[in-house]
């Protein structure tokens, strides 16, 4: 599975963005996804993850409330509305998909990984 990360850019406190994560080369269907973010100096962390169904999702507690993620049937590609953006949310983003249908929270539970986007978040 390849993976492609788009949708970053600079925004002000406050404001919104939607990050995508397309696969090519095989479905994504079947995959649990997950969302995580690298921020300068920092070590890469979760922030969301998404189940093969979207029956199931989780959000670290930073996000909670003001990110979404997303997947829609038929579609390979996977989503990450981001609301309420904070200074703080300032990283560079990866999509990165497991092997199995669940999504782990675990960063060495996935085997394939984009190439990042970056988010910038000026107060």
């Amino acid at each position: 599975v390849q993976l492609q990360a788009s949708g970053g850019g600079l925004v002000q406190a406050g404001g919104s963005l939607r990050l995508s994560c397309a696969a090519s080369r095989r479905t994504l269907s079947n995959n649990g996804v997950g969302w995580f973010r690298q921020a300068p100096g920092k070590e890469r962390e979760i922030v969301a993850t998404i189940n093969w169904d979207g029956g199931s999702r989780t959000y670290t507690d930073s996000v909670k409330g003001r990110f979404t993620i997303s997947r829609r049937e038929g579609e390979n590609t996977v989503y990450l509305q981001m609301d309420s953006l904070k200074p703080e949310d300032t990283a560079v983003y990866y999509c990165a998909a497991s092997r199995g249908s669940v999504a782990s929270t675990r960063l060495e539970s996935y085997q394939y990984w984009g190439q990042g986007t970056l988010v910038t978040v000026s107060s």
